[in-house]
């Protein structure tokens, strides 16, 4: 409920995701104004049901205090399904902070785990990265910045289907002598650790398909993040611009507009959906507050499939392959067995 356009748009993209992927959603929310928006549309046949949540947590609400206090919120009650295995999955475009919040206070950190982080995809030239985190924690130490690296290891390779990703640490250059305390300490770390770490990564690797997994704290990520988006909505604008300057430039788009609309595509953040919080006892992805019912429908389809994919799991398997000290701290890190196949909206 706590969309900038709730609940008309996350309506819209729970009936798509179950008309097309076959996904049952639990739409959780006001029940009087879901059940008037799901009225707007044929549901014959899909499995959608509707959970009252009396509360919502606004854009401007503090974090903490919304899921402390908004006990009978939207977002928080839709955690509550998934710890109480009535879905296995949450996908909100509410506040983000609250969502992060949220997950946490209801189902915890996987244990072993000192910060979540949030995950986004960006498009490449050959495929995708994965970068985290993308705005959950704005000051970091290096052992988060390697758990970040595990975790996003760990996705990469049962989510994304890359067989041994390759996992950089952002940073000002590429040679060891570059980054700050933080990145040159985290560095060291990765170096004695389980995975394909390959050291420093500047920021047009993310593009360029040349790592799978970037890594760095919160402040820089959402930059980057922010950054990609207003560069893609930059470009667009300016192409349609090129393009409406002249009779040869509208002929040339009209022969090479199959390419264009590739590229949009691409481009488009509604293609990825969400991002996945990780590191704690379920799935939980994060929407943009202005998403379209595309970008929650596909937010719902890649949440059913983390969960289905049980990639929790191997990720506590990974964590004790790479923190064996704590490995006796990190049992019973994979969230219980829901029981279902739902996501709660």
């Amino acid at each position: 409920m706590g969309g900038d356009n709730a609940p008309h748009v996350e309506v819209e993209g729970a009936v798509a995701a179950a008309r097309e992927f076959g996904v049952p959603v639990t739409l959780v929310g006001d029940a009087e104004k879901v059940q008037a928006e799901l009225a707007r549309h044929n549901c014959k046949g899909l499995d959608i049901e509707v959970w009252h949540a009396s509360e919502v947590v606004g854009m401007h609400d503090s974090a903490s205090d919304a899921v402390r206090k908004k006990k009978d919120s939207s977002i928080r009650v839709a955690f509550e399904l998934v710890k109480g295995g009535e879905a296995v999955a949450v996908v909100s475009a509410g506040n983000s902070g609250a969502t992060m919040a949220a997950g946490m206070f209801v189902l915890k950190r996987m244990k072993g785990i000192d910060r979540a982080a949030i995950a986004q995809l960006f498009p490449t030239v050959s495929g995708k990265t994965l970068v985290l985190d993308v705005g959950g924690n704005v000051d970091c130490k290096p052992i988060h910045l390697v758990q970040f690296a595990v975790m996003g290891e760990v996705y990469a390779r049962f989510v994304m289907g890359v067989d041994n990703p390759k996992v950089g640490l952002l940073s000002n250059g590429e040679e060891a002598s570059k980054g700050n305390e933080l990145t040159r300490e985290t560095s060291a770390l990765l170096r004695e650790k389980p995975i394909n770490y390959i050291g420093y990564v500047e920021g047009r690797d993310i593009f360029n398909g040349s790592v799978d997994v970037v890594v760095c704290d919160g402040f820089v990520g959402n930059v980057a993040l922010k950054l990609s988006e207003g560069l893609a909505e930059a470009v667009g604008k300016m192409l349609k611009a090129e393009i409406k300057s002249s009779f040869l430039s509208q002929i040339g788009y009209l022969l090479s507009r199959k390419a264009f609309n590739n590229f949009k595509k691409t481009v488009d953040y509604a293609e990825y959906g969400g991002a996945p919080l990780l590191g704690i006892n379920g799935v939980g992805m994060i929407c943009h507050g202005g998403s379209n019912p595309k970008a929650i429908k596909n937010a719902i389809r890649f949440a059913h499939e983390y969960a289905l994919k049980g990639v929790n799991g191997r990720m506590a398997e990974k964590l004790n392959e790479s923190f064996p000290g704590d490995a006796r701290e990190r049992e019973g890190a994979q969230a219980p067995d829901a029981g279902t196949e739902r996501v709660a909206s």
